[in-house]
């Protein structure tokens, strides 16, 4: 501390001089070899005068906070404010005095573009000679350097080209760039030339491999890089010509922290989305949930706790998490008490099954907000075990439902899924009911409803989820394979689970201005959908393995409920836009309020009773497009109530 302390004056002791000079050197500079016929006193006092102003000004503007080292723009609008403020002054002060009658006018103007020089040109002298010793002392030590191609040409990739030509211990040396677009092909980075555009990659590949510097070891992604939809296909060239594939971090990531911009990353899963970054109104969520009371059910899941995690930062006036699995709840409560230890937060053990524990839970918490992300998930299980599936995802949706309509909650939302279109399975079929009931809630009549806003939010799988199959990849490759595909033509929607809970907020948000209106559903955009078998692949490649050869994949046959490829929207649902990009809004049929509680009665009867065969039977009747195999396609109502067979026409 002390060393940077006596460096910071050091410096301070070299402007101050720079400034005192600075003005006898300007007028000379004006007037030449007349300077001899000024009043020296004049000069000397002028010269005083400023150098005292500019003492407090270079100190004031934070000159000596930076490292000469790493001299850049910013410092250099720092010395530019501090000079102009130490010259204005100075101006002022000989005006008020002497009226400026021995002075050229142009003087001030000298003095400062010198003064900048002077200040500004040393910094760069000291930073050019840091550079080339570091230079050096790599020729010295032998330094091998990892060659390496960026991929964009942008900001990310400027910094990392400059601090690889500054540091000594760096790994890397950048051969080439390739553009994502034409702009800047041609030209060159600190000496780095922009080889060719993003769709010429394997061509400029190929000619880099006939070059005496050879064939780059690693292709490293930059910037917008990183959300471009032909990613997956970079990964498939970097293995073909030997190289392996990195990235450097995200602005969003050295915004926390991550400062470090040598810094390169192996190609995480989630970047071979290739998805554009949403523009969310965080503010408008900010002012949704600051200072009021949020519950969490589902707390301790995958989506439960990043919902936990993002609400938090936004400062609510307190937290209740709600979970059925104790140890789930345990983590997610210990991670918030170490990060946000101030925030009052109740950790809650209840099943949203219990309608007594609910209704206890929000008449003592009196939540303004829920988000009820709850839910059995696994298809395969739900299917084999369908009663349950049905009293934890439909009816503890009721149950959460009708404890907010008691407690007066402002909104609830709820976190439903794209297998609830069209759905083959019970897991699809149980949220699709679940939707219904939200649905009919929010197309009530606002005497009826009360103050709740019921919110629908559908979206696809989400990256790194318990159960989903990304973790399941990851376990299988440590045992060293097979990686295990059910159908070679299976694909998904995905999006990472910090985005599809960023754009639940924006839903929520939304909601609370009546875009729901009508049973209204929000759909959350997932991109274009992924083969899971090229997810396989990529899996594989990513690790530094070969697809068939270090590592298979094996196809094991679809399980009971699943189907090849999953739906957004049902056919009679077209899309409508909303202000967010990411979010749309789907107009599923919406079913009276009074029916499809007096069917959800009897499903719970049955459900409870484990009466499977009649639960199944209830079930395809109110989603006519769920149809287990034993169970033949009726309408719910044919027999007891034809006439309001029209309310449920296409199922629930």
């Amino acid at each position: 501390m002390s060393r940077l302390l006596q460096r910071s004056h050091i410096a301070f002791v070299h402007d101050v001089m720079m400034a005192a000079i600075s003005f006898p050197a300007a007028l000379y500079l004006r007037v030449g070899d007349g300077v001899v016929f000024y009043d020296p006193q004049n000069i000397l006092f002028s010269a005083s005068i400023f150098t005292v102003i500019s003492a407090i000004s270079f100190w004031f503007f934070g000159l000596y906070r930076g490292i000469w080292r790493y001299a850049s723009l910013n410092d250099l609008t720092r010395i530019a404010k501090a000079v102009t403020v130490g010259v204005g002054v100075l101006f002022l002060i000989l005006f008020f005095t002497t009226r400026l009658d021995w002075l050229p006018r142009s003087t001030p103007i000298i003095q400062w573009f010198l003064l900048m020089a002077l200040l500004g040109g040393s910094r760069l002298i000291y930073r050019v000679a840091k550079d080339k010793t570091t230079a050096r002392a790599m020729v010295r030590q032998g330094t091998q350097r990892v060659p390496v191609l960026l991929i964009g040409a942008g900001d990310e990739a400027e910094a990392f080209i400059r601090e690889t030509r500054r540091s000594a211990d760096t790994p890397f040396d950048v051969v080439g760039i390739v553009a994502l677009t034409e702009g800047r092909v041609g030209r060159n980075m600190h000496g780095v030339d922009v080889l060719a555009t993003i769709d010429k990659l394997e061509e400029t590949l190929n000619k880099l491999e006939k070059n005496k510097r050879g064939l780059p070891r690693r292709m490293v992604l930059t910037g917008d890089a990183l959300r471009h939809e032909d990613i997956t296909k970079w990964v498939e060239i970097a293995d073909h010509h030997g190289m392996t594939l990195a990235r450097l971090p995200k602005l969003g990531d050295l915004r926390e922290g991550l400062s470090d911009p040598l810094q390169i990353r192996p190609v995480a899963i989630e970047d071979l989305l290739g998805r554009p970054q949403a523009r969310l109104d965080r503010d408008k969520v900010r002012q949704m949930i600051a200072g009021r009371r949020v519950l969490i059910t589902g707390a301790g899941g995958s989506i439960g706790s990043e919902l936990v995690r993002q609400i938090s930062g936004y400062g609510p006036a307190s937290l209740t998490l709600v979970d059925a699995g104790e140890y789930n709840l345990y983590a997610i409560d210990m991670e918030m008490s170490e990060k946000y230890p101030d925030l009052p937060r109740d950790s809650v053990l209840g099943d949203v099954r219990d309608r007594t524990r609910i209704d206890q839970v929000f008449a003592k918490q009196q939540p303004e907000i829920v988000f009820h992300a709850a839910a059995y998930k696994h298809v395969p299980l739900v299917e084999h075990n369908p009663n349950e599936g049905i009293l934890t995802n439909t009816l503890g949706t009721r149950n959460v439902a009708e404890a907010c309509r008691a407690a007066g909650v402002g909104t609830m939302v709820l976190i439903s899924t794209d297998k609830a279109v069209n759905p083959a399975n019970v897991m699809g079929a149980s949220k699709r009911l679940a939707e219904c009931y939200c649905q009919a809630l929010e197309t009530l009549p606002a005497d009826q409803r009360g103050p709740t806003r019921f919110v629908t939010v559908r979206f696809g799988n989400v990256l790194g989820s318990t159960g989903s199959v990304v973790p399941l990849f990851r376990r299988q490759l440590e045992a060293g394979g097979p990686l295990t595909v059910t159908h070679e033509g299976i694909t998904r929607y995905f999006m990472t689970i910090a985005e599809a809970v960023e754009l639940v907020l924006q839903a929520a948000e939304l909601g609370n201005h009546g875009v729901t209106d009508g049973g209204k559903i929000f759909v959350l955009d997932m991109g274009r959908p992924v083969k899971i078998i090229d997810l396989a692949r990529q899996m594989i490649l990513l690790s530094g393995l070969r697809p068939g050869k270090d590592v298979d994949i094996k196809v094991t046959g679809l399980r009971p409920g699943e189907k090849l490829y999953e739906e957004l929207f049902h056919d009679a649902e077209p899309p409508e836009p909303t202000e967010t990009d990411g979010l749309m809004l789907a107009a599923p049929r919406v079913v009276d309020y009074a029916l499809i509680k007096q069917v959800f009665a009897e499903l719970g009867e049955r459900a409870q009773s484990r009466d499977t065969h009649k639960t199944l039977e209830l079930i395809s009747r109110l989603v006519p497009e769920f149809q287990p195999p034993e169970i033949g396609v009726k309408s719910f109502f044919a027999d007891d109530a034809p006439a309001k067979i029209d309310q449920v026409a296409g199922g629930l």
